[in-house]
């Protein structure tokens, strides 16, 4: 297992040598991506590693294999190994047990379209224009991957948003951990900790309400291997969500805006990618408010959905985010565990690609016992993460037998597509605060959800067994 403060770690170290290596900013005229906007518009091995991979998220709470009665996935763990037809060799994706920390990098892709300031996408009514050309400038921001100072005028206005709201007198936790915060840990409930034992409230969103709809979504980026992953996307007819890191916006703009105009979501993954139970309610406000300023200065529209890094949420995160108009997303918590595909051991070193690949497919078979759909917790980050969404973890859910309908969070949720940001959403309610009520995503088997309201089902108490192996998870990006 792999603890909180050294993954953190190797998080923005990792950031910093790959934003020192590699510019992606780079134009290549392409054609246009005009799939994803039709489909809005029609719609509105080695011993070791694998030890380690038994104290991840997936394999401790049973993911990593499938549950009782789950239909195992079309493609096998054995040929996706051998470099077989599940891999796309168009992407230029080595064979799955190729696939390591260390190994060469490939060529560093280029973006298929780049737009000009003043165009506007064509799948949202309303939509702002693109603003003019954004320059970074060291003196106008934060210093990436650190927590910003809550000393700045931005952040006492962002403050204000407050006001008014309920936000609970909850004692920031010592590190995110449940182990490094016994105390914290032991009160989880009452917190309504997402951490520990898998606590959400009913506006946190968590699932697909439709039987075999995935939420395809991606953190961390954007990055410079993400073209890779649009270009997939594009070719498959494939939306989804981006949860961005306010420090990656600003060091790589043009992938964003391409996310943004082919038809993608941004939502918020705050600034640096910090645990936000351990923060206080002012370094909370400046991780959202920068992140989102940052989107808006790119694309001119301030998304209205927010993750926290590592699911690391209590009901104190949540009040503040929804204050600020930003509604939480979390993974699904489904049969087995936490529908996290480890993708993100794989750059670490302590899980082999074929493991990952096995634990995926778990997932997909659990998710076949669920009354609702699911979202996966996935990552653009890092090469070797594209890797294995383009050329395993999305080709398998496409080619599984029984058919996964892949869409964009907000499309599984039947929004509209401009209720995503704020300057083009029809929702005329202000985003719910309440935090009473604590339910256990542990508990996620199944049961119905409400059809097209995009609320978060509710679920009922957590089992021990659960609990137990939820109490254990290991962090993830």
């Amino acid at each position: 297992m792999i603890a909180l403060p050294a993954l953190s770690a190797l998080f923005a170290a990792t950031l910093s040598l790959e934003l020192v290596a590699v510019n992606a900013h780079g134009t290549h005229p392409g054609r246009a991506h005009v799939h994803h906007v039709h489909k809005r518009q029609a719609t509105s091995t080695a011993a070791a590693s694998l030890s380690v991979a038994a104290t991840t998220s997936a394999n401790i709470a049973g993911t990593s294999t499938t549950s009782a009665g789950a239909p195992a996935a079309t493609n096998s763990t054995s040929a996706a190994a051998a470099g077989s037809a599940i891999g796309t060799g168009a992407y230029s994706v080595p064979p799955l047990a190729s696939i390591s920390m260390g190994m060469p990098s490939g060529a560093v892709p280029t973006l298929e379209s780049t737009y000009t300031p003043g165009a506007s996408p064509t799948y949202i009514s309303g939509a702002p224009p693109l603003p003019t050309k954004f320059v970074f400038s060291s003196a106008d921001w934060p210093e990436l991957d650190k927590v910003p100072p809550t000393d700045s005028t931005q952040v006492a206005t962002w403050m204000k948003e407050l006001d008014g709201h309920d936000i609970p007198d909850i004692t920031p936790t010592q590190d995110g951990s449940c182990a490094g915060d016994p105390a914290a840990a032991a009160q989880a409930e009452e917190r309504g900790w997402w951490t520990c034992g898998g606590w959400t409230s009913g506006n946190d969103v968590v699932s697909c309400p439709d039987k075999m709809t995935w939420g395809v979504s991606f953190d961390d980026g954007p990055a410079p291997y993400t073209p890779k992953l649009l270009e997939y996307l594009d070719d498959k007819d494939i939306s989804a969500t981006f949860f961005v890191v306010g420090s990656r916006v600003i060091s790589y703009p043009d992938i964003l805006i391409a996310e943004y105009m082919a038809g993608h979501e941004i939502a918020v993954h705050t600034w640096s990618h910090h645990p936000l139970t351990a923060l206080t309610n002012e370094q909370i406000v400046a991780e959202l408010g920068w992140t989102r300023h940052a989107i808006q200065q790119v694309l001119g529209v301030t998304p209205t959905f927010m993750r926290a890094p590592f699911g690391d949420i209590d009901n104190r995160v949540r009040a503040i985010s929804n204050a600020m108009g930003m509604r939480p997303i979390i993974w699904t918590t489904g049969p087995g565990g936490p529908f996290d595909t480890n993708d993100w051991h794989v750059p670490a070193g302590t899980v082999t690609a074929p493991a990952q690949f096995q634990i995926f497919q778990g997932l997909l078979g659990n998710a076949t016992l669920m009354d609702t759909g699911f979202i996966v917790l996935e990552h653009d980050l890092f090469e070797i993460t594209v890797d294995l969404a383009v050329g395993y973890t999305l080709d398998a859910a496409l080619n599984h037998n029984p058919a996964f309908n892949l869409e964009s969070i907000g499309q599984c949720l039947n929004l509209p597509a401009g209720n995503m940001y704020l300057e083009t959403t029809t929702n005329t309610t202000t985003t719910g605060t309440s935090t009473s009520g604590n339910s256990s995503s542990a508990a996620a088997t199944g049961g119905s959800s409400s059809g097209t309201s995009g609320a978060a089902p509710r679920f009922g108490p957590v089992s021990v067994y659960a609990l137990a192996g939820l109490a254990l998870v290991a962090f993830c990006l």
